[in-house]
């Protein structure tokens, strides 16, 4: 008699993500959908099925996730709980009209409210970040149904609660006092949460940036929700024809490698040797430049405590100061050439005061290098700008090869050993859901990044299709399988991808250029209470940013 076979859970949540790719990609292709007709109804069972850790209770019928909210709202356009009609959309001409633009605090990207019902999102980054926002925009609704269901009697008449939050809700809009513990007691019966919890959340919502009130989110997503309920007046997702038309042929990928490109030859930079960073905009910047630029920079013993001090609010006139020093010391800075919010800083080492370095910068040979430091990508969006820089420059019609000589990768990863702060270096990465897997001969190894406080993992890791689609079933599987994953990241594969046809397909960079590449922990998605939603490192990030910088820059500066 033959076996039944029964998947595990990790298989089960494998199945979950290819079902929610799959309808993402073809409700794209489609042109748009009902968040709560038979489409999006596929997409939110797969997702309740996943259950992503980044989500929380999502599979709760009762209890709204109140951290995963407002993960998603400080990513999401304010006032998009509002909206009935959502439309991701190209760069269109909207930036000419006066529309004002929205741009969400921890995603940048334009966003417009059309009226009251309508709001459309920018999209310039690609499909993880269409596929991001559509799984934001599922799990909202799925929180919005729970809400109408605590909103109502068993007669599906409006209860109490309800009613005063509404009113509350009226009375915030005139500008009226209204009396919080009152309006707690109400909003935790909507949420399905105790009145502890929906007070701590409703202070978080209150200092996050760009972010309404938990009261505001509450009642419009349950409004939303009663119209499509009781009146048929249903919520719709839609894309625009230029989106569909444009995504995944490299229109702004294009343009803005060669907007870098245009401003190395107009500098004069273009045959110099080129080290490309992928990372942040400030820590390539303060390693160069900052003891030189801040005069009382002595009195800091080393680099990472005169970065703590930059990082802290109270340090603004002091990173103005670097800023203003370096713009005048080599450095010039492109913002975000053609919307890919992938803003680039240019620094010719030529005129970098080498007897200013910090001590951590043993190595010193400078002469004749030129960086080039681009800020994070987002996914499949790294393929395509790193394909496009690697790529000759057309001057007059004809093709100049660049003296690329490396490419230096540091990110922020989920850990699946260690906890946040530690770092990973990866010796390939393996991409999610298919077999295409990347083995590479990283330059960076343990004694680069040796730190008492700090631990350091070696081995392959993930590159996941997004960081909301992960849960601890999967996660385990990576870690404990003979994968031996370490972390999971989304832009890694794509790098290499675009590396490794450059130098050993197309031939436009040097088969010998070089690959240093790692990751400091910001969350352990295995861990509850350390995903994402739990909040950024802050000042602990401080430590492993500057350790991975600092290799990098010894090893770009070494002979």
């Amino acid at each position: 008699m033959m076996k039944i076979y029964k998947l595990n859970k990790a298989q089960e949540s494998r199945g979950a993500i290819q079902r929610l790719q799959t309808s993402m990609r073809h409700l794209f292709i489609r042109g748009g959908y009902k968040p709560l007709g038979m489409s999006g109804e596929a997409m939110i069972e797969a997702l309740l099925t996943l259950n992503p850790e980044i989500y929380g209770s999502i599979a709760d019928e009762e209890k709204v996730e109140l951290g995963g909210l407002l993960y998603v709202y400080q990513r999401l356009p304010i006032g998009i709980e509002q909206a009935r009609f959502v439309k991701l959309v190209a760069r269109e001409g909207f930036e000419s009209s006066s529309f004002e633009p929205i741009v969400p605090s921890k995603r940048r990207r334009n966003c417009y409210r059309i009226d009251s019902e309508q709001m459309y999102i920018e999209m310039t980054r690609g499909r993880s970040d269409i596929y991001d926002v559509l799984t934001h925009l599922t799990f909202m609704y799925v929180e919005a149904e729970k809400i109408r269901k605590n909103g109502l009697d068993s007669k599906d008449r409006p209860t109490r609660a309800w009613k005063v939050v509404a009113e509350i809700v009226e009375q915030m809009q005139k500008g009226e006092a209204y009396d919080e513990e009152v309006g707690y007691t109400y909003l935790s019966t909507l949420l399905g949460r105790n009145y502890d919890e929906t007070v701590a959340a409703c202070r978080n919502f209150a200092k996050a940036e760009g972010v309404n009130s938990l009261f505001e989110i509450a009642y419009w997503l349950g409004i939303r929700s009663m119209e499509e309920y009781f009146d048929d007046n249903d919520r719709e997702i839609a894309f625009s024809s230029s989106l569909r038309e444009l995504v995944g042929h490299h229109i702004h990928g294009e343009y803005w490698a060669n907007q870098i490109k245009g401003h190395l030859a107009e500098r004069g930079l273009i045959d110099k040797e080129i080290h490309v960073i992928s990372a942040n905009l400030h820590s390539v910047m303060n390693s160069l430049y900052a003891f030189a630029a801040i005069k009382d920079s002595k009195k800091y013993e080393s680099l990472e405590d005169l970065a703590e001090v930059l990082s802290q609010s109270s340090g603004k006139a002091k990173r103005k100061t670097v800023m203003d020093y370096a713009l005048k010391n080599g450095m010039t800075v492109l913002h975000d050439p053609s919307r890919t919010n992938i803003s680039v800083q240019i620094v010719d080492l030529d005129k970098v005061d080498k007897k200013k370095l910090p001590a951590e910068i043993k190595e010193q040979d400078l002469e004749g290098k030129v960086l080039i430091v681009m800020d994070y990508a987002f996914g499949e969006q790294a393929y395509e700008t790193m394909d496009e820089l690697l790529k000759p420059y057309k001057i007059d019609d004809k093709k100049k090869l660049l003296n690329m000589r490396s490419v230096n990768i540091m990110g922020k990863a989920g850990i699946l050993t260690g906890t946040k702060g530690d770092i990973m270096i990866p010796t390939a990465h393996v991409f999610e859901g298919s077999a295409d897997n990347y083995v590479f001969d990283n330059h960076l190894d343990v004694a680069d990044l040796q730190d008492p406080l700090l631990e350091t993992f070696v081995g392959p890791m993930i590159t996941v299709l997004g960081t909301s689609l992960q849960n601890k079933d999967i996660l385990r599987y990576f870690l404990r399988s003979s994968w031996g994953a370490v972390g999971l990241e989304m832009e890694g594969a794509h790098y290499l991808k675009a590396i490794q046809a450059a130098s050993k397909i197309r031939h436009s960079v040097g088969a010998d250029i070089v690959v240093r590449n790692a990751y400091y922990a910001s969350d352990n998605p295995l861990e509850t209470g350390s995903t994402l939603a739990s909040g950024s490192l802050g000042l602990d990030g401080v430590k492993p940013t500057y350790l991975i910088t600092l290799a990098f820059l010894n090893g770009i500066f070494g002979k």
